[in-house]
């Protein structure tokens, strides 16, 4: 597997992952209003664009021999702490279960490292299956949050961070 720094110019990439995984990630949690809803919020070629260039959001693609498994971004320093934050780590289905999201948990560990960063932290839903794979590879809860994110919608989510 190779894991590559995405750019403005994989915008198309991205939504087109984000696409197969989304909606499948959050079907048994979010009614399909909400789905709707936080995936134009959140991936619309505006979106994304401000979450590299004002957020400063830094995005990652992984890949095999047979074409792109998924994506993540993160972001370093958040809050003006030694944190990485990883703000979105998605795999296509069929790929999970097979090394590629611990891989880009590696390399998003491996990043914050060698930035001074000491902790990767990241929200999850609290009924999201997920939540057994970060405390897998070493993730613990320190928190909980109810983010509104307009339209009368809630994340509510874990906070759960590893020490790097």
């Amino acid at each position: 597997m190779e894991i590559i720094k995405a750019g403005f110019g994989d915008y198309n990439l991205v939504y087109t992952l984000a696409e197969k995984v989304w909606p499948q990630t959050y079907k048994n949690i979010l009614t399909q209003d909400q789905i709707t809803y936080m995936f134009e919020m959140m991936y619309s070629q505006e979106a994304y664009n401000e979450q590299i260039e004002k957020k400063g959001h830094q995005f990652l693609l992984i890949r095999d021999e047979n074409g792109y498994l998924g994506f993540a971004s993160y972001e370093l320093n958040y809050d003006n702490k030694p944190i990485t934050k990883v703000h979105k780590i998605y795999v296509l289905p069929q790929t999970q279960g097979k090394g590629v999201g611990r891989a880009l948990i590696d390399k998003i560990s491996k990043i914050a490292t060698d930035n001074n960063n000491t902790v990767v932290s990241l929200n999850v839903n609290r009924y999201n299956t997920a939540i057994g794979f970060y405390e897998k590879i070493g993730f613990v809860k320190v928190g909980q949050e109810d983010i509104d994110i307009g339209n009368g919608y809630l994340m509510e989510d874990y906070i759960m961070q590893k020490a790097v």
